[in-house]
């Protein structure tokens, strides 16, 4: 199978592993990430201004490509994930966006939606599977008690994302089990551990990292993961050494065994 691939900003630069670590699983789990050409930063932030077309222009275009190639657009960064899953959507249910986005990038053929956008852990649940993928596992992380960091954007707001339950996931726990380890579940793992705030206020972003990881540790985690850069960096800039925080990807390349490829 092949997907487009949207891999955004983040992942080029501060996130590499994130993006390397998913490509060479994606080999050895058999699927193809296909990047998409001359791609666009997505912006980073989704705008809530109702009549804000610019800013949604790069998102569309991505779709756009996904959508002339008969693929689906898969993603991993949860920020990039969360604008272009809410401007699909909008896309798809705002006639007034979706005529100025059309009108402005003079398309072809009109887009409308039509792209089914996917994270890279809803490729691991409902493509692959998650039986498939601990059939692959060839060095499971028995011993490992890992603490999932959902965060905001991956699940907020419910209908639009629908990516897991917002209040109660476990797409994350069960990624953890497929790769042999053992998931803790805490009461802080979908909540805001600062985001932006962290540029403007450190230390109310601080304090958030630390409810998150003093919470994951109360509970007997080793470890955290995350799909976030933004969160990743936030939790080590503030974690005092309390837990170490990786890219999800990361353990899964280790879990395959080809981590060192």
């Amino acid at each position: 199978m092949v997907y487009s691939y949207y891999p955004g900003c983040t992942l080029k630069n501060k996130a590499k592993d994130l993006d390397h670590y998913a490509r060479v699983s994606a080999k050895a789990l058999g699927f193809e990430l296909e990047e998409i050409s001359e791609w666009q930063c997505c912006g980073g932030v989704y705008p809530l201004g109702s009549d804000e077309i610019a800013t949604k222009l790069s998102s569309v275009r991505a779709l756009n490509d996904a959508k002339e190639k008969g693929q689906e657009l898969v993603t991993l960064c949860s920020g990039c994930h969360h604008v272009i899953k809410r401007v699909n959507d909008d896309m798809k249910h705002v006639a007034d966006i979706r005529t100025k986005a059309n009108n402005y990038m003079q398309l072809d053929e009109p887009y409308a939606g039509e792209t089914n956008v996917l994270h890279y852990l809803e490729v691991l649940r409902d493509r692959v599977g998650f039986d498939v993928l601990k059939q692959k596992v060839t060095n499971p992380l028995k011993g490992k008690k890992i603490g999932a960091y959902y965060g905001c954007l991956l699940l907020r707001p419910g209908k639009v994302m629908a990516f897991d339950n917002p209040e109660n996931p476990k797409i994350m726990e069960d990624f953890i089990r497929a790769i042999g380890a053992e998931p803790v579940i805490y009461p802080y793992r979908n909540e805001c551990c600062g985001g932006y705030i962290s540029l403007k206020d450190n230390e109310l972003a601080a304090g958030m990292c630390r409810k998150i990881e003093d919470s994951a540790a109360g509970f007997g985690a080793d470890m955290l993961i995350t799909a976030c850069p933004l969160c990743m960096y936030n939790l080590n800039k503030n974690n005092n050494g309390t837990l170490p925080v990786y890219y999800f990807t990361e353990l899964l390349a280790e879990a395959l065994g080809v981590k060192g490829e």
